[in-house]
């Protein structure tokens, strides 16, 4: 079965957004509309059990999945069914965990029990394995949760790479393949190891990248995984299920789908669950914690919600060449990917005098943002790489509503949309395709200034004193990044927030949006925005736990430990 989506030419023409860029109109004949139908192949449900890819059980039904955007009509945006996903009940979840118990066997199963280097060799495989995988793979998370195409190409190679810095480090690095310290008397051999069986549940705005920066250093540390496969961006991970099962033993890497509140609290209760790797809700993860019998056995990795500040000092407006590099930066860190990133900027505290100038500036580079579809491309020049549209429809319905209720409660207590449409709907009540809002200005009594929109809405406050920005650093919920765009004329402002912000978040960038790149720099936060540290080492140190052989220094015990070490897997070299 094949779906395809055509140039929504009386649908953008319709919008007085039209294309959203200046000066450019829409054809049916103009290339820059994508009018060729895009196609991508319905993806049928599938679950593993004892090692196996199977697609149906008599304990899941299936759930229609739909995608983001199409069109036949031109005139709306309705969804599409692209494929299913298996809803599995309490009984068959705990099947998968038994499946997992028995790979794990007390750490004496088989992929516990394999040497560094055997590991390694199969997530190599793994690796081969996805490759093949990489244009299907795009394409569903274009349909599904709307990720352009530059970006969705972007999250399956960035995934990769992560996957192989892993490799790297781990065969470079000592605490990972091991090493022999001597203290006194003492000889010891350090190496790190597993801890056990590790649920991984991962978000939907990077399916796939998030759950791997997890997924993947639990599982080359040796551990056994339970992949809880999200809701709305599950489809991808479907579509891997082949690849783990050739690449690794049975049971080393297990999938469980369907309602998180029918599947997780079971695993939980039984105790059987050594680590939990989170990315979403502070809220479902303290529910999930408070399930475990025993949760100071719990390994927990958390990373949860945030409201990043974007903050302008006033020497930032005195040069229109650096004001339009932290307006760049301002946009990317807002609306990249919609705004559905757990790094994005969320409010924006610029100075009183500069709050309306400011509002403006950012509305009209709103404004020429193209909105569409994921594979729409908005170059007119073909001899130049693609350029995809910027804004594209969000995943569901429910978030454009939310959206909509946030910007509703602004508006109502006096802020207003500053760009042209914003906040507005483009493709009929089914769309979920939504015009990024300015939102101006945003005061306490707002629910924009606390809540985390997740979506594309960039709300601007204002401040007549850096202790407004100060007591909304240090007073509230969350503490994972900031970014302060300055210059050297406010160096002391910014020396003063970077020292008292440095016991607030875990990341404080200058003059740049907030992210998590590069993935070999600690990425954490502090308070209700993570527990734990990510980055390619971090993750490795997260899900191993430092392991020792030790013995007393005796020419009989020595000759017994060189022996054990030439046989032992433990002790094999890379």
């Amino acid at each position: 079965m094949k779906f395809s989506s055509h140039c929504l030419v009386g649908l953008l023409a319709s919008s007085m957004m039209a294309t959203g860029v200046v000066g450019q109109s829409c054809s049916a004949t103009d290339p820059t509309c994508a009018n060729i139908p895009y196609e991508m192949d319905f993806v049928a449900p599938k679950l593993t059990l004892h090692g196996k890819v199977i697609e149906s059980h008599k304990d899941a039904t299936d759930a229609m999945v739909t995608g983001c955007c199409s069109s036949d009509d031109n005139t709306s945006l309705t969804p599409e069914e692209i494929g299913k996903i298996p809803q599995m009940n309490a009984d068959l979840t705990m099947q998968v965990l038994e499946d997992a118990k028995n790979a794990w066997k007390g750490g004496s199963g088989t992929w516990p029990q394999m040497s560094l280097k055997e590991r390694m060799t199969a997530i190599i495989n793994l690796l081969d394995e996805l490759k093949t995988q990489r244009e299907t793979i795009v394409r569903t998370l274009m349909w599904e949760i709307g990720k352009n195409r530059k970006d969705a190409e972007s999250e399956f190679d960035r995934t990769l790479q992560f996957c192989n810095q892993l490799l790297d480090t781990v065969s470079k690095h000592p605490e990972y393949h091991g090493h022999w310290e001597s203290v006194g008397s003492t000889h010891a051999f350090i190496k790190r190891a597993a801890i056990g069986i590790i649920m991984c549940l991962g978000p939907m705005n990077y399916p796939l990248n998030e759950t791997y920066a997890t997924l993947i250093p639990a599982l080359l540390m040796g551990n056994v995984a339970i992949m809880k496969v999200p809701t709305v961006g599950g489809l991808s991970h479907l579509l891997t299920m082949e690849a783990f099962a050739k690449a690794l033993p049975p049971g080393a890497m297990n999938f469980v789908s369907g309602r998180g509140r029918e599947t997780m609290p079971p695993l939980m209760k039984t105790g059987d669950i050594d680590g939990l790797a989170f990315i979403g809700g502070s809220r479902a993860a303290d529910d999930l914690i408070k399930q475990h019998p025993r949760p100071h056995r719990l390994k927990v990795f958390l990373q949860l919600e945030a409201k990043n500040m974007g903050i302008f000092l006033p020497s930032i407006f005195e040069s229109k060449d650096e004001m339009s590099k932290a307006l760049d930066q301002a946009m990317l860190g807002a609306l990249s990917f919609n705004g559905q990133r757990c790094t994005a900027l969320k409010l924006f505290f610029v100075p009183q005098k500069q709050g309306s100038a400011f509002a403006t500036m950012m509305a009209k580079r709103v404004e020429e943002m193209s909105v569409g579809l994921p594979w729409q491309n908005w170059s007119s020049d073909e001899s130049k790489s693609p350029s995809y549209s910027k804004i594209t429809p969000l995943p569901d319905r429910k978030k454009v509503e939310y959206m909509q209720k946030l910007i509703q409660d602004a508006v109502s207590k006096g802020a207003k949309i500053i760009n042209e449409n914003g906040g507005e709907v483009i493709g009929g009540l089914k769309s979920s395709l939504m015009v990024p809002a300015v939102v101006y200005p945003v005061t306490p009594d707002m629910d924009l200034y606390y809540e985390e929109q997740f979506g594309p809405i960039i709300p601007i406050a204002t401040y007549d004193s850096l202790d407004t920005i100060l007591d909304y650093g240090h007073n509230g919920d969350f503490g994972q990044q900031v970014a302060i765009f300055s210059s050297e004329s406010n160096s002391d402002d910014t020396s003063m927030l970077v020292d008292q912000f440095s016991s607030v978040f875990g990341k404080i960038n200058i003059n740049s949006q907030c992210g998590r790149s590069p993935d070999t720099i600690p990425f954490s936060g502090r308070r209700s925005s993570a527990m734990g540290v990510m980055s390619v080492e971090h993750a490795l140190q997260e899900f191993s736990i430092p392991t020792v052989v030790s013995y007393k220094e005796s020419p009989s015990t020595a000759k017994l430990v060189k022996k054990v070490e030439s046989s032992s897997k433990f002790f094999e070299a890379l």
